[in-house]
């Protein structure tokens, strides 16, 4: 019997579908067959763990398994039903799984499975090969401007994927018959590559606009000035206007996102005023001249917030 696909997780039965992915992700980075080279037992448990997630990170199957309409491996279990049911089956086949790495560690049990009678050697059987799911890390500026990557698949085989420009978290690429073999000449699956991608210390990204913050020095700030700024498609020179305070944006059109067959985003920069790690005596006397014959109060408005 397939496992539990809540206990292979390690999540609760009510968790939310943020939960499941998140544990996930987790046991996929600590078991990945690339991380654990001829480690069999790790591998195993990743087909494992990734047979889980296939089935609970689709709301309606995941709510067919809670009522014990399918088992842990996506299989029917209110009824068993033959082959001579499907004799009009098209060519497509009438499997239809979402488990994941389940399907092809022992495609015989599944069939058995479905049609309620082992196989009895293939004679007149055809169906479309399982798909293979894969859990790629992608570099932050790899998925905004695309890449190309070698990825070894845990059956081994070896496959170059184009990382689309724009990319984002989460998405799915699908390589088209790159899955496993069909059956009795049946069509192979695909290869499902569910794209995570990392962190960058300077850009954020929101929709198809990247943001960034960009230290000034204090003069900047009061005198404005041109500054070097890092986009993603290089470093551009920016007008500081004089005056700026800490808070304000400036647009950099066009130097977002650039996804294929939509117009480029924006880069968003947040001015902040950065002041030097000691201040030198000239500065504070200026400063202290200054204040007694300039003062201002910025903080006017906030009085009447409470």
């Amino acid at each position: 019997m397939a496992n539990d696909p809540y206990e292979v997780l390690g999540v609760a039965r009510d968790a939310t579908q943020g939960e499941i992915s998140k544990a996930y992700r987790k046991l996929a980075k600590e078991l990945h067959p690339d991380l654990n080279p001829g480690d069999p037992e790790s591998e195993e448990r990743f087909k494992t763990v990734s047979a889980a997630y296939q089935l609970l990170k689709d709301p309606e199957q995941r709510k067919r398994f809670d009522s014990g309409e399918i088992d842990a491996s996506g299989a029917e279990t209110a009824q068993h039903r033959y082959y001579r049911e499907y004799a009009d089956a098209d060519d497509s086949g009438r499997y239809h799984s979402t488990a994941g790495y389940r399907d092809f560690e022992d495609v015989s049990d599944v069939f058995a499975d479905l049609f309620g009678q082992a196989r009895r050697g293939g004679a007149g059987m055809r169906a479309r090969g399982p798909d293979i799911h894969y859990h790629l890390e992608v570099a932050f500026l790899d998925a905004v401007n695309g890449a190309k990557r070698r990825i070894t698949m845990p059956d081994g085989k070896s496959i170059e994927l184009t990382i689309p420009p724009g990319t984002r978290a989460d998405s799915v690429l699908r390589l088209k018959g790159k899955g496993h073999p069909g059956l009795g000449g049946g069509p192979a699956g695909d290869a499902l590559i569910e794209i995570a991608v990392t962190r960058h210390r300077v850009f954020r990204r929101e929709e198809d606009d990247i943001l960034i913050d960009l230290p000034i020095t204090l003069d900047e700030a009061v005198l404005g000035g041109k500054v070097e700024v890092p986009t993603v498609s290089g470093r551009v020179n920016l007008t500081i206007p004089p005056g700026s305070s800490t808070g304000r944006v400036m647009r950099l059109k066009g130097k977002g996102v650039k996804p294929a067959g939509r117009a480029a985003g924006d880069q968003l920069v947040r001015l902040t005023i950065a002041m030097p790690d000691e201040i030198d005596p000239e500065l504070e006397a200026f400063m202290k001249t200054w204040r007694e014959t300039h003062a201002y109060d910025p903080r006017t408005n906030l009085r009447n917030a409470s």
